[in-house]
């Protein structure tokens, strides 16, 4: 079992508290079997409502998947406990902002999508339904009457 944690990195503008909302917000990744190194082209989703049993009883985890090419069963859980917002301060550097628990794969990249929300850095105005897809978001803060953004997305995993 190996942990691997999912850090963010973003400029924000006017910004605070990036989080992902709710426990349906899909983590988009792509996973490596660590048997045979297979990578699928397509993008995975997991998210803290899925749990599947593991086989033999040992628990459940977000998602169970046999790989197709060697067969073998791996698992992802996404720890709860690691969630972090992302907040002004962390701007333009680099912060772990979930972890994963892995058995058999590794998250090899991650995709931000729809479902972030944040809220205005000094009007605490919300902001939900944040879409990162596009690697940059803008808005404009109606209260502080300023632009808000999201800018230069990008992530990188770290074994924990």
């Amino acid at each position: 079992m190996q942990k691997f944690a999912l850090q963010f990195k973003a400029s924000l503008e006017n910004i605070t508290r990036l989080r992902p909302l709710g426990d349906d917000f899909r983590w988009f990744l792509k996973l490596k079997c660590g048997n045979c190194g297979e990578v699928p082209d397509k993008l995975q989703y997991i998210t803290l409502m899925d749990s599947t049993p593991l086989k033999g009883g040992r628990g459940s985890a977000s998602m169970v998947q046999k790989c197709k090419l060697c067969s073998r069963e791996n698992s992802i859980d996404i720890l709860r406990p690691s969630l972090q917002s992302y907040n002004a301060e962390d701007s333009e550097t680099f912060k772990t902002i979930v972890e994963f628990e892995c058995r058999g794969l590794e998250p090899v990249d991650f995709q931000p999508q729809a479902g972030f929300a944040a809220e205005g850095a000094d009007t605490r105005t919300p902001f939900n339904e944040i879409n990162l897809q596009e690697k940059d978001w803008t808005d404009y803060d109606e209260k502080a009457k300023e632009s808000v953004g999201i800018y230069e997305v990008t992530h990188q995993f770290k074994k924990c």
